[in-house]
């Protein structure tokens, strides 16, 4: 069974995105389709990028372990809001924190807005920072538009039978990647 990380990007008081990352924990737990942790940057709070971490001489022990959870999980779903057409600071920050964790990792990413697109604005940009660390991104996205009508605070889906129809395409295609990924590298 494969290591699906998810990290949850916003730290923003109020974020509306935690709510489809704790949906897909809870997806992904009761389909039994994987191990799932759930990484959320606002419990982090990460110091402002100033170096890569294998450059850092002293570096935060919740630092190392971020990584070491990273690196561990065979593929990694991104849920990120949409703030003015990009992703948050915390998102891109710990993206250029790290580095060879991010190589090769299947990652697939799930956009929301409180606007109709669901944050599709963002995927281009956050596409491109981590083709550029060469990570892979899934093909499948995830948009969600008016996160707050669709899912509970807990993270339970409103319309679940369309909300798990559109998951299990998006997981399905995350756990494609993982395969091929661990194929190539047997």
């Amino acid at each position: 069974m494969p290591n699906i990380t998810i990290l949850s990007a916003s730290i923003r008081a109020g974020r509306k995105s935690h709510r489809v990352a704790l949906f897909f924990k809870k997806f992904i737990e009761a389909n039994k389709v994987g191990a799932v942790e759930l990484l959320d940057l606002n419990t982090y709070q990460f110091p402002v990028f100033n170096e890569r971490l294998k450059f850092l001489n002293n570096p935060p022990t919740a630092v190392v372990e971020f990584a070491e959870k990273i690196k561990a999980a065979d593929g990694v779903i991104i849920v990120t809001p949409e703030y003015n057409g990009g992703y948050p600071a915390s998102l891109k920050n710990v993206i250029d924190l790290l580095y060879q964790e991010w190589h090769r990792k299947p990652i697939a990413i799930s956009t929301v807005s409180d606007g109709v697109f669901g944050g599709t604005q963002v995927i281009t940009s956050l596409q491109f920072t981590l083709w550029k660390i060469r990570a892979w991104t899934v093909p499948a996205m995830f948009p969600v538009p008016k996160a707050h009508e669709l899912f509970t605070e807990d993270g339970d889906p409103t319309d679940k039978p369309n909300i798990d129809k559109r998951a299990k395409l998006f997981v399905d295609e995350l756990l494609w990647c993982i395969e091929a990924n661990r194929r190539m590298n047997q």
